[in-house]
Formats: C-alpha cells, structure tokens, sequence
C-alpha cells in the first residue's frame, strides 16, 4: 500500500515544523492545516476536511502542551483540548477509512511512581503524575482509542509512537509556557545578559529527565512513514538514557557561556522523580538518534537566538 497523501495535525508546533524540514518529507504530498484554517476541536469541521481531501495517511502531532507551570495552571484547557483533538482526528480518520494512522502520545501516560526505564505495557498500571495529569489522561484516551478500532478494523491500522521529552528549532521559549530545557536556555541566556551571579533551580534538580533533539523525532516519523507495516502498535521514541536538571542546567551553561552558579528553591514542584522509556521495541525496529545533547543545545541556542531576540 503506497503513501501518497498526508495529513500532519500539528504542522505548526515544534514536532510538525521538525517534520516539515526533514528532507524526506519532500516525497509525499503533505497537508498541514494550521488552527486557523482546521479547529481540531470541532468534529464537523474536521470530518469535513477529511472527506474533501482523503489522505490516505494520518499523522497526528497536534495538542496543546507546556511545560509543568502551564499545566498546573490550567488543567481544564489541557485535558479538553487534547481530548477533543485526539478523539476528533481519530474518529474522522476512521469515518472515511484512513488506511492507516500514527498519534503521538507522551511518556506523562506512564506511572509516576517506577525509577526504571519504563515499557509500553506499562500504560494505565499506575497513578499519573498530578502536575500534568490532564494533559497524560487525554493522550492516554487518544491512544486506546487508536487501539480500540485497529481491533475492530483490521484494515485500520492506528499506531501510536510515546517520545521522551522534545526539545530543539521551533521550540517555545516563554517560561510560561515552555518545558525545561528551552526554559533553562531562555533563563541561562537572560541571566548571562543582565550579568546575573547565580540562577535559580526548582526543587534540588536531582531529578531525572529525556530530552531528546526535535529533529530526531521527526526522523523517527520519517522512519515511520517509511516502514509502517513492521512499525509495533505502541512503541516508545526515545534515547535510552536520561540526566539530572542539574546536568541539564550545567551542559546548557557550558554552550551558551554562562559562568554563574546555580541555587536551589526546594519549596517549588519538580514533578516526576524520573521519567526514562524504554527503547527495546526502538531498537529492534531499527531506528536510533542521532544527535548528542551538546550538539542539540547548540542547534536549539542558535535558533534562539535567531528568533528571539
């Protein structure tokens, strides 16, 4: 079965513009309607477009994120606009037959409670992290719901890829609303400005995060597109090893030249001890990164400061 038209949700975030890039994008005829032209959250307006466009693959990257202070502050808009997005998509997908589909999910789908490296199967065995509960409990519903209908359809293949945290061009950078590493970017930057002596850190920053370059992840969906038929059901995204926010903060410093110290605020939240996927499933599919972390920062700095000053 040939690939030749299709729909990115999402083509204006961080994943999708990541995509839009990838030279092998270039291949296929890709419709990538931004908000203003398809709202996500109106099922008429999106089973519309799918009937007049009928693409033959669904890739599926659009959602309303943020980093923990968003999501703390606005658990309603993050539940509901992911929800209503993921079931809207999925569903017209299935109306008019879309062959075949990836949704992203998220690793705030695991529990956040397990140190080690966490498994696909280990989805829904386990109580959510609260900061961002929301936002994991819509991707989880969009991801059984895929699921759910490859089992009733078979000739309806909807897959779902779970990458580590993302980072890289095209990211958010504004505190309020940015994850960490462009948050710590962002904060390193303004400090070595202003000549500040010392940043602040949330919590003892011992803990453990995944941040993996954008551009890889578009590699992966590109790997995806590519080799849908061996592609597993559920199956991580990931680098296979994490770092403390410390190291985060000490190897953005060492990039971007910030010389200051760094002092802790224990009576903020830091979330999740660690969250680091498994990559078995990654690795026997036959797809790695590619992108140290240094050279990931360096790419993500240099878009900062192309685009934000």
């Amino acid at each position: 079965m040939s690939t030749k038209r299709i729909l990115l949700t999402g083509g204006g975030g961080m994943v999708g513009r990541n995509l839009l890039e990838h030279p092998g994008i270039g291949d296929f005829e890709v419709l990538a309607p931004r908000s203003k032209e398809l709202d996500l959250r109106d099922y008429r307006a999106v089973l519309a477009y799918f009937e007049r466009y009928e693409p033959d693959f669904v890739i599926h990257a659009a959602g309303k994120v943020g980093g923990i202070q968003a999501n703390i502050r606005e658990p309603v808009d993050f539940l509901r606009d992911n929800l209503d997005m993921g079931r809207n998509v999925v569903s017209a997908a299935q109306a008019v037959g879309v062959p075949r589909l990836i949704n992203l999910g998220s690793s705030c789908m695991y529990p956040r409670s397990h140190t080690g490296s966490l498994s696909e199967d280990m989805v829904l065995t386990g109580e959510l992290e609260p900061t961002n509960e929301g936002y994991a409990l819509a991707k989880i519903v969009t991801a059984r719901l895929c699921d759910y209908i490859s089992r009733e359809n078979k000739q309806l293949q909807y897959k779902t890829l779970i990458p580590c945290n993302i980072f890289g061009r095209f990211d958010k950078f504004d505190p309020a609303h940015s994850h960490l590493l462009p948050a710590i970017i962002h904060k390193l930057h303004t400090a070595k400005n202003n000549g500040d002596r010392s940043v602040e850190i949330w919590g003892d920053g011992e803990a453990r995060r995944e941040f993996m370059y954008g551009g890889d992840l578009a590699d992966a969906l590109m790997h995806a597109i590519n080799h849908f038929d061996s592609l597993p059901d559920y199956m991580n995204i990931g680098l296979g090893d994490d770092h403390s926010i410390n190291d985060y903060y000490r190897a953005a410093a060492v990039v971007m030249g910030y010389e200051g110290a760094f002092e802790h605020d224990l009576t903020k939240p830091v979330g999740m001890a660690r969250k680091l996927v498994s990559i078995e499933r990654q690795t026997s599919w036959g797809w790695k990164p590619r992108h140290s972390l240094q050279e990931g920062i360096e790419k993500t700095y240099s878009y900062y400061l192309e685009h934000q000053q």
